[in-house]
């Protein structure tokens, strides 16, 4: 017998409410004193029955006014029938208004505490403990109301950067808002603030528990040793000596603890009920590994409820708060408190964009609590531009994991890019090169010091790092102890970062991620990066770890020729990376310790994320690269034919938003009539059927089969090429080049603006771009290349891109010629790769043509014109002849055009060639 709506959700609230410690009753079976909590159904008020009365020691406290769950998303507009029932008298009895009220589906529940100064509902997890509203009474106050009461901050002590942040976050506090952002630089004391915060909202809030949360066991280690050295100015006692504080290593939290340190990989484990060990929380778990799309959610834990703490501290919570562990902060009905030098568009989000604190890195510098930098380029011709090995070579081959070797001679040539150095190739020469030139000139940064300042090296891979690492000992002559690792797979991370920090030794470190972010260094001077970094907000916590100040004898400690107090620190940069274009997210396909293996098995076990398709498809093309012929039919016999390129465009086409667009318009053709809400249902069962085939082909045995062809793969180590230093010198002198070159394109450009068509057509007579041909082009080319050969396109591209950073690498000089003088002409006001200024051109175009014709092109028309623009895009213009060429005249040729596009065929050839190039 299917049960009504209202029913359904009283029986869910019911669950909820036994499972938050009430015990529920009917009206005619009252017992008040069967528990500490008691929720009485449908007690009479003189306004009629309300839903629920919550008693606690007997005494009416709140109600619950349960809806039907089609109306969560409208329960505010249920508070005001609730607070008819919270001031109304409950028959024989001469209440007060009642102060805590929910309006609830079982599933969905918001809260109002009426004793708040300004009473505002908000969203729940579940019901409150009867325990919880008993304190809230003996105190008489609400967390909200005694908010209102913090005293002024004695500054003494404290920093104007920190006096700001803690000043406005209690602002935010007393204003009831749900959660604050603190964005302060890296070494500018965030930990200490918030510390300090945490104090005050202890003595003089009465807060009952405040958890600071962090990503790491190592950040967590880190909060916990401040504060047990943390002495408020009001005391002269330490913090844990005044409060408890615990950290978290186990599923046991003690009730008597007022601070709670813990990762929160750790909680949402205590929140499933499971168990963590240790070694799950070496890493960001945003970036060690994946889970599925549907992941298991956090269900109640009467071990800790919702109102177990009252504030949040996210400690880095620009990287750790998203996906499945959001839903861990969320349970809790606590004030959230974001930290981070780095915040992106994402944390600003999430966040409500209530930013209290904006202290930034050349801030903190101008105030004297973080150094300055200056970067320092090394670049080499390989670095730069890769190499080739032609065939006939003899090479070594190296496997990747047991670094076995072995001599072969090469059957073909290869050519590698800068791209793929220490990863599919490893070029000795180019990392002796490097760090042969630091030997020989790292005193030019610091020409008073007798020792090598401390330095901290960057590398791709351990196997990188650890290429580094003997290169460097060899180079500079010295024995083990000069130069160590330091990452989670060493055998003592921990004690060779203390080493590294407070002994002479070892002078270098070289790290992947590690020391990457939120651990202290401060006698470090240098930052050496041999990766690149992608990431934005990544690349300044990576800088961070040489921005933090120290005195003259914590300097000398360590690095005893030192004369002056650390005043600055110098980024040696050489792969490019301070020039390199930065996005605002850090793609988990550049973290090196995320195995293959994980992201097949994550497929295989049914997860969706965008995230691990596109991640497993770029390592399954990576990888199809380097197999043989044999290894692909071994393959196929294994996916029923499917090639690995197959496989690997099938996950990258389950997330092209052209796809998606196409499955949702065939969804919204189906379904005619339908409701937005209908149809949004059929085109997410649609995608998932998508990524559910996409994602098929994977099992056990092909999993295996693909992760033993990835460890044989092997690395060619290129001895043949020897690497040389290009430029060495500080960044300014090569920003000054850079300048100079480009004035001196854009004023060849304005002198010949007049003369050559091309130009002619770009400056002048817009209105004859339609005619642009890859001759002319080639023709101005030439007469660039003939009179000013260092004005080559390729050289003030690089140029530009070293000052105001261009949007990715260009495939050829013509197309760099196009692009700049585009910009330079006026027509393009940000410089733009021509194949992007074409893409986005024929997406309006195709848009508009579709504009009140539904879908006007069919696929096979479209495919054509996709052809188009390709050729378009790198030959700037297309003929009728051009069609007897590839890629038109293995499909069909001017011939198939005419019988797709009949008397249209010219006309649409005209208008390409006009709007793709406008």
């Amino acid at each position: 017998m299917n049960q009504n709506p209202e029913q359904i959700a009283r029986d869910a609230i019911d669950l909820a409410l036994t499972q938050c410690g009430w015990v529920v009753q009917n009206k005619s079976q009252i017992n008040l004193g069967a528990a500490p909590g008691v929720a009485v159904r449908e007690w009479q008020t003189d306004v009629g029955p309300a839903d629920y009365v919550l008693f606690v020691d007997r005494k009416p406290v709140g109600l619950i006014e349960a809806k039907r769950e089609e109306e969560a998303v409208r329960l505010t507009m249920h508070e005001e029938q609730s607070n008819e029932y919270r001031v109304s008298k409950l028959k024989h009895l001469q209440n007060d208004p009642l102060l805590f009220v929910y309006e609830s589906t079982g599933y969905v529940s918001r809260f109002t505490d009426y004793g708040d100064p300004r009473p505002r509902s908000r969203p729940v997890f579940s019901f409150h403990r009867p325990e919880n509203f008993r304190e809230r009474l003996r105190l008489k106050r609400s967390l909200r109301d005694r908010l209102q009461d913090l005293p002024k901050l004695d500054t003494d002590g404290l920093r104007d950067c920190q006096i700001n942040a803690i000043t406005n976050l209690e602002v935010s506090f007393k204003s009831a808002r749900p959660r604050a952002l603190v964005q302060m630089a890296t070494g500018s004391g965030k930990t200490f603030t918030a510390i300090t915060c945490i104090y005050r909202l202890l003595k003089f809030s009465k807060a009952k528990r405040i958890l600071f949360l962090v990503d790491t066991k190592n950040l967590g280690e880190q909060a916990e040793q401040e504060f047990m050295s943390f002495m408020p100015n009001d005391d002269n006692r330490k913090f844990t000596e005044l409060y408890n504080v615990q950290r978290l290593k186990s599923s046991y939290v003690a009730p008597d603890s007022q601070v709670c340190i813990s990762t929160i990989q750790r909680l949402y484990s205590l929140l499933k009920g499971t168990e963590l060990p240790e070694s799950a929380e070496t890493e960001n778990p945003n970036e060690s590994s994946f889970v599925a799309r549907e992941p298991v959610g956090v269900v109640y834990n009467e071990r800790l409820p919702i109102d177990f703490f009252d504030f949040i501290v996210i400690d880095e919570c620009h990287r750790s708060i998203y996906n499945i562990w959001k839903q861990v902060v969320e349970y809790f009905d606590a004030f959230q408190v974001g930290l981070t030098a780095t915040p992106d568009n994402r944390t600003f989000g999430y966040f409500n964009q209530n930013v209290v604190s904006e202290y930034g890195y050349e801030e903190a510098v101008l105030d004297g609590v973080l150094v300055p930098y200056n970067v320092y380029l090394i670049e080499t011709e390989i670095s730069r531009r890769g190499s080739s090995i032609w065939k006939g070579e003899y090479v070594d081959k190296r496997e990747k994991l047991s670094r076995r070797k072995r001599w072969e001679q090469l059957d073909e040539d290869i050519t590698y890019s800068a791209k793929q150095l220490d990863d599919d190739v490893v070029n000795p020469s180019q990392i002796r090169t490097i760090i042969r030139a630091f030997r020989e000139h790292w005193r030019e940064m610091f020409p008073q010091r007798d020792e090598l300042p401390k330095t901290l090296i960057f590398a791709k891979t351990d196997s990188h790092a650890d290429d580094i690492i003997n290169t460097v000992r060899e180079e500079f002559e010295e024995g083990n102890e000069f130069c160590k690792k330091i990452t989670y797979g060493a055998d003592d991370p921990k004690g060779t970062l203390a080493q590294f920090r407070n002994n002479f030794h070892p002078r270098i470190a070289v790290t992947v991620d590690m020391i990457a972010v939120g651990t202290d260094v401060k006698p470090l001077e240098i930052v050496f990066f041999l990766r690149d970094v992608k990431s934005r907000s990544y690349f300044e916590q990576m800088k961070g770890r040489g921005t933090r100040t120290v005195s003259l004898d914590e300097l000398r400690s360590v690095t005893p020729s030192a004369t002056y107090a650390k005043d600055h620190f110098v980024i040696i940069d050489a792969v490019g990376v301070s020039k390199s274009v930065k996005t605002d997210s850090r793609p988990l396909e550049r973290k090196p310790s995320v195995p293959l293996k994980d992201l097949l098995q994550a497929v295989a076990v049914g997860a969706k994320d965008e995230d691990i398709y596109t991640s497993l498809a770029n390592r399954l093309l990576r990888l199809n690269k380097q197999m043989t012929e044999k290894e692909h039919q071994q393959l196929e016999s294994r996916t029923g034919g499917l090639s690995l390129q197959s496989i690997a465009r099938n996950l990258l086409d389950a997330y092209d938003p052209d796809t998606l667009q196409e499955i949702r318009e065939k969804v919204e053709e189906r379904m005619g009539g339908a409701g937005p809400e209908q149809i949004e249902i059929a085109f997410r069962e649609a995608h998932d059927q998508l990524l559910d085939a996409a994602g098929s082909v994977f099992n056990g045995e092909l999993n295996l089969y693909i992760d033993n062809v990835r460890k044989v793969h092997e690395q060619i180590i290129d001895v043949v090429n020897i690497d040389q230093v290009t430029h060495i010198g500080w960044d300014k002198d090569q920003k000054e080049k850079a300048e100079e070159l480009i004035l001196d394109f854009k004023s060849w450009l304005e002198a010949h603006k007049d003369e050559i068509t091309a130009l002619q057509i770009f400056y002048n007579q817009p209105y004859r771009r339609r005619e642009l041909t890859y001759a002319l082009i080639r023709d101005l080319a030439e007469q660039l290349k003939s009179e000013k050969p260092l004005l080559a396109p390729l050289r003030v591209w690089e140029a530009f891109e070293q000052l105001h950073g261009a949007q990715g690498s260009v495939k050829n000089d013509l197309i760099a010629l196009v692009s700049l003088v585009r910009h330079f002409s006026g027509l393009d006001p940000v410089l733009t790769i021509f194949d992007k200024t074409v893409d986005s051109n024929f997406k309006t175009w195709v848009f508009k043509q579709n504009a009140g014709r539904h879908n006007r092109f069919t696929e096979e028309q479209m495919h054509w014109l996709r052809m188009i623009k390709d050729h378009v895009a790198t030959s700037f213009h297309i003929e009728r002849d051009d069609f007897d060429y590839s890629p038109f005249n293995a499909q069909g040729g001017l011939g198939k055009m005419w019988q797709l596009f009949g008397e249209d065929t010219d006309g649409i050839i005209g208008e390409l060639n006009e709007i793709l190039v406008a």
